[in-house]
């Protein structure tokens, strides 16, 4: 898997942390710098923590599931990838506090990323993931792009969650069908 691939499952894996990142920011009125190393912490650690035990989940499985890995990445990536696009469309408003206390941070970066946790699984299934640069970099973008979101969610509101959303929903369906369709041998 190269590089500009592993960039954009990260995007795509961020977008729910973005999200719920810019729901703070919206419930935030007065902004420290702590509380942007806060959230970036958060999610970015369990963005990286959640695929690292996929990938040892997917690692004692493998052998059991070699002969379908294409599928099984392609069917994950899509679930997640719709689950998003389906939460993109929603109108439901999400209820968000401002607390950044350990608790409500630890529900809200479980929540955000058992996504990554699929995906971790995915990278146990196929042969050329390096897990160490590939966790690294979901950590470190989602950190970016959640203290982006904090600030973009304290100026602008809700005005860009549900297009984060769709955004990163399609992201992933898009690798998802990269997948099955370089292993069905129609892409090279």
């Amino acid at each position: 898997m190269g590089i500009f691939e592993l960039i954009f499952i990260a995007l795509g894996l961020s977008m729910d942390a973005f999200a719920v990142s810019v729901c703070k920011g919206l419930s935030t009125q007065w902004l420290k710098p702590k509380q942007y190393f806060i959230i970036g912490a958060w999610f970015g650690g369990f963005q990286a923590l959640m695929p690292a035990i996929g990938y040892l989940l997917g690692s004692a499985f493998e052998r059991y599931i070699t002969k379908y890995d294409h599928w099984i990445a392609f069917v994950l990536l899509i679930i997640i990838g719709g689950n998003m696009i389906k939460e993109g469309f929603s109108k439901e408003e999400s209820n968000s506090n401002s607390s950044f206390g350990f608790s409500t941070m630890l529900i809200l970066a479980v929540a955000t990323s058992i996504d990554a946790l699929a995906v971790g699984i995915t990278f146990a299934l196929l042969p050329d993931v390096n897990i160490i640069s590939a966790v690294s970099l979901i950590g470190c973008i989602t950190f970016v792009m959640s203290a982006i979101g904090l600030k973009v969610g304290n100026i602008f509101g809700l005005k860009y969650k549900s297009k984060a959303e769709i955004a990163g929903g399609i992201i992933l369906i898009l690798i998802g069908t990269k997948i099955l369709l370089e292993h069905l041998g129609i892409l090279g």
